[in-house]
């Protein structure tokens, strides 16, 4: 399938939904937020520490977070606990975080225990 063709089958909700969500990601917070998400499920003073914001502007991202299909929500009784919606935000947070540190010298995180272990196997 040639570019053009591949570029012509994208449907515009497609790409509309997917502007969105890069729309989503480009505030710090959110990304804070959504990388304390990786690893748990969180209520919104856990997630508001993680991103050393107060809580109730962590709230409105959340409820943009929600709305854009990133976050998903489980009340227990009267608290509310949130969680990335699927594995593909997982992806897609991680790999925008890890492309961040390829920018920056030396050996990015995500590649240290890598490393270390090349220069180990190499001895």
């Amino acid at each position: 399938m040639s570019a053009d063709a591949r570029v012509a089958s994208l449907p515009s909700e497609q790409v509309e939904l997917a502007v969105e969500v890069f729309r989503m990601l480009s505030d710090g917070t959110r990304i804070r937020v959504l990388w304390a998400l990786l690893e748990a499920e969180l209520s919104v003073n856990e997630l508001a520490e993680a991103a050393g914001k107060p809580a109730p502007a962590v709230s409105q991202h959340l409820a943009k977070l929600r709305m854009a299909r990133l976050v998903r929500t489980r009340r227990d009784g009267n608290q509310v606990f949130y969680r990335l919606e699927n594995d593909h935000v997982a992806n897609l947070v991680r790999d925008a975080v890890h492309n961040a540190e390829h920018a920056s010298d030396g050996v990015p995180s995500h590649h240290r225990g890598a490393a270390t272990e090349m220069r180990e196997a190499a001895r």
